[in-house]
């Protein structure tokens, strides 16, 4: 009998230590995606740092007013006489003085076009981040989907690895029997030797993709799943709906969430023109103040010898108020403003050339995607009905080495076919599903209810 030896499964064990939750779904596990995903929270940080664009050009347009104050206090000591009339009078003089107000300035634009524009422009670039991040919330699930399969796939080949390197164990042990009693040659023995010895090497190479897809997939989550929901025997293979690409591509053209973004960006490199064409034109402005502002002096003068204080109060209290209308034009800058006119144009021609070509893009991508799911349905039959033919050619090849008729290469070979047919089935069982989700995501309206139907055919 070999030495089946026991294959090191260290990665295995050390992925599966940390916390783990039983029985995911692909529901549950993007949710937690949506809550640990850092690509998807940047995505909503950004688009909440870009929504603040329109409330900082409505403030541009309203008014603005600042309020000052002020105190101060100023102390003179002045020694010797104080001049007055041809002489001087006492021997020195201290002046104390106190000041306190206050002001109210406002600032009105009353004409602005290039702020009025950008007012209107703020509202395309808000609707645009939140397409962006709609569109980076459909990418998660794709994501999540095509990370959350490729853990099942690893799993089945494992498991498909497993059972390659059982059947060939038993294989060869039975060839070393029927060598022991010399009805075989040695080298039916050694062949087998050497399959056993491929099978052992495939289940390793396939425990590190296990281990591998479990690592992509904690790190879209945040932690570690071990038992996930796999698809049902009885998977329904749903033919697209409707069943023409050209509506479906259609439906892509005015509603896929990249092409949407890009033409919401023409649109704003368009507005950046007529910002700029608005600096050759004159801006008014309303100023208006009011000043409040009370003062008290007082003025002590010394003799020698004393003859008492002389003391001189003088307050004062203005008040002001004014208002003024700045109008500016533009006469001459130096050429800055035609230069950034001319760059705006050209970066609304880059603009529209990149909405060209997203467009093509998509209308490629959405043709592309149905025709996988078409072609994903075909193949899913087909390789069905491909593991079926390969397990009755094994059993067959095994019968045939059991009379003679075969080889031990032939039943190798059988065992390596089947083997292939069952991990190339469940693998296209997944790329089924994902072709489905990512042709909703060309068509613009991937959401969680397609997620919610994916739920109910895992089990």
């Amino acid at each position: 009998m070999p030495n089946i030896r026991p294959l090191a499964v260290l990665a295995i064990a050390a992925l599966l230590a940390g916390p783990a939750s039983a029985g995911d779904s692909l529901l549950d596990v993007y949710q937690r995606a949506l809550q640990n995903d850092p690509t998807i929270r940047e995505a909503e940080a950004t688009y909440l740092a870009q929504a603040e664009v329109r409330p900082q050009a409505r403030a541009a347009l309203l008014p603005s007013v600042t309020a000052g104050a002020q105190a101060a206090n100023q102390f003179t000591d002045t020694a010797g006489p104080i001049p007055l009339g041809g002489g001087g009078v006492g021997t020195g003089s201290t002046v104390r003085q106190d000041s306190h107000g206050w002001s109210l300035n406002l600032t009105q634009t009353v004409f602005d076009w290039g702020r009025y524009t950008t007012f209107k422009q703020a509202d395309k670039r808000v609707a645009r981040a939140q397409t962006d991040y709609e569109a980076a919330k459909q990418a998660l699930l794709i994501r999540v989907a095509t990370a959350y399969f490729n853990v099942l796939a690893a799993k089945d080949n494992l498991a498909s690895a497993v059972s390659a390197r059982e059947a060939i164990a038993r294989q060869l042990e039975q060839a070393q029997r029927r060598f022991e009693v010399g009805l075989i040659a040695i080298t039916d023995v050694q062949q087998s030797q050497a399959g056993y010895d491929d099978s052992v090497a495939t289940e390793i190479q396939s425990q590190r993709l296990l281990a591998t897809s479990y690592e992509q997939l904690r790190e879209i989550i945040g932690d570690v799943v071990t038992d996930l929901a796999g698809p049902t025997d009885e998977l329904p293979l749903l033919s697209p709906d409707p069943a023409s690409p050209e509506q479906w591509v259609k439906t892509a053209l005015a509603q896929n969430l990249t092409l949407v973004s890009s033409r919401l960006a023409a649109e704003v490199a368009e507005y950046d023109i007529e910002i700029q064409k608005g600096s050759r034109l004159p801006t008014v402005n309303l100023q208006a103040s009011y000043t409040n502002s009370s003062s008290s002096r007082a003025t002590t003068l010394h003799f020698d010898p004393p003859l008492g204080d002389t003391f001189s109060d003088i307050p004062q209290k203005p008040e002001g108020r004014s208002w003024q209308l700045n109008v500016q034009f533009p006469v001459f800058t130096g050429g800055l403003n035609r230069s950034r006119i001319q760059q705006s144009v050209y970066t609304h021609r880059a603009a529209t050339e990149e909405l060209d070509r997203i467009g093509r893009q998509t209308e490629r991508q959405t043709r592309d995607a149905y025709l996988g799911v078409i072609s994903e349905i075909q193949r899913v039959r087909a390789l069905k009905q491909s593991v079926e033919s390969n397990r009755t050619a094994l059993r067959a090849t095994e019968a045939g080495f059991e009379v003679g008729t075969q080889t031990t290469v032939d039943v190798l070979t059988s065992q390596k076919n089947l083997s292939t047919a069952e991990t190339t089935y469940s693998r296209s069982r997944y790329d089924y599903i994902i072709n489905v989700l990512t042709l909703k995501q060309a068509a613009g309206n991937l959401s969680v209810t397609d997620v919610e139907q994916v739920n109910g055919w895992l089990h």
